[in-house]
């Protein structure tokens, strides 16, 4: 989205797109707190965390066929899918076009009971998901006994005291874990049909205001003239736009390995051994301070950029490329936050030489983003103290 009238916007427009940002942002807050449910939940069984996934663009066989998953600039197609995958359980409501995959979709094959690998379940929605996966705690539970099935360390889980969120609650047994499924499900979908003030309602309004802006002025254009770009050819071999620019090259490397420590981090906090209340504090203080001080200004850096000239007057949208599978686990605590601390330092470095090469219009943002991430690598490696020394 668009910032100020710098980028083409009217006086009267500015409010609008600042209130569309505001609304994703906070939709986008509450899916964080749900990842790390999710982790609560995973813990709670005796597995570990997961935050790893197929680059984008995702292949057809990641998800269900009426669940498609793709990177889009914000719009009426990106409005309409997003409410398609939020809606309510049992209503009746297609995707856009593009995204249309109902009548080509089929049900997965049902596995024999005797079946003990894994295999991909099927589900329509999010809250269908969520509601089997509920089912499935509580058909466990009776035949092992809940003692038996949530078996993981409570100190594990994560909880307000290193979190924002009041609703992250710890799950050590069935009533903790279905009050989890239901704060997924009831923000995203609504409370059992009371979707208004959920995301799916809350996409829908901006659905309408969207529209209705459009309508009232059709030369209104909100966001700037992204194209989902990787800096390399994804291992998949799908045809995605592949940046060029020199400069876009390195400030979309820069945001990719951010977001890399930044899950390693998120990772070693909800699989630590040994560390200290101080360092699990460390790990979440730092990894939310990534958040919001490095990964959204470069999100809005990159928007800006060009992707060469293969693309005329098409900026870069962040495809978050994964250069290794970010939650495999680093078993050794040592070994893990000297790891961590090297590939934070070597990202404030990479940002540094980021900096040398900027044109004079994004230096102050990259500036303040290099020292984030210096200031950042020394918390982190004052949390780690003795283990880093030990090692060096």
């Amino acid at each position: 989205l668009k910032r100020d009238e710098t980028e083409g916007l009217t006086t009267e427009m500015v409010p609008t797109v600042q209130r569309w940002r505001k609304g994703l942002l906070e939709i986008a807050e509450q899916e964080m707190l749900h990842l790390a449910l999710v982790q609560n939940l995973l813990t709670a069984v005796g597995a570990g965390p997961h935050f790893s996934r197929p680059s984008f663009p995702l292949p057809p066989y990641a998800f269900p066929a009426m669940v498609q998953m793709a990177l889009l600039p914000f719009g009426e197609v990106a409005l309409r899918h997003f409410a398609f995958l939020e809606r309510p359980e049992g209503m009746q409501m297609d995707d856009v076009e593009l995204f249309a995959a109902l009548e080509r979709a089929l049900p997965l094959a049902a596995q024999p009971e005797e079946w003990i690998g894994p295999y991909l379940p099927d589900f329509e929605t999010i809250g269908h998901l969520y509601r089997s996966i509920e089912q499935g705690l509580a058909t466990l539970a009776d035949r092992m006994g809940e003692e038996g099935l949530f078996i993981g360390p409570a100190r594990a889980q994560a909880t307000p005291e290193h979190f924002r969120w009041d609703e992250l609650v710890p799950v050590t047994d069935l009533a903790s874990a279905r009050r989890a499924i239901d704060t997924i499900v009831e923000q995203g979908e609504g409370a059992r049909g009371d979707w208004h003030d959920a995301h799916f309602g809350r996409i829908l309004a901006m659905l309408d205001d969207y529209l209705a802006t459009r309508e009232a002025d059709a030369s209104f254009e909100p966001t700037r003239p992204v194209l989902p770009a990787n800096v390399r050819p994804p291992d998949s071999g799908a045809d995605v736009a592949l940046i060029s620019d020199p400069f876009t090259i390195r400030c979309v490397d820069l945001l990719n390995a951010v977001y890399e420590v930044l899950l390693q981090m998120l990772s070693r906090y909800f699989a630590h051994s040994g560390e200290t209340d101080a360092q699990l504090s460390a790990l979440a203080d730092v990894s939310i301070s990534l958040m919001e001080g490095t990964v959204r200004p470069l999100g809005e850096l990159v928007a800006r950029l060009p992707i060469g000239p293969a693309y005329p007057g098409k900026t870069a949208g962040p495809t978050f490329e994964l250069f290794y599978a970010v939650d495999y686990l680093l078993p050794h605590r040592e070994a893990a936050w000297t790891l961590m601390v090297e590939r934070l330092r070597e990202v404030a470095a990479l940002a540094l030489r980021c900096r040398e090469v900027c044109v004079p219009l994004y230096i102050g943002p990259l500036s303040e983003i290099t020292e984030k991430l210096r200031t950042e690598a020394d918390r982190l490696a004052a949390a780690a103290g003795r283990e880093v020394a030990a090692v060096r």
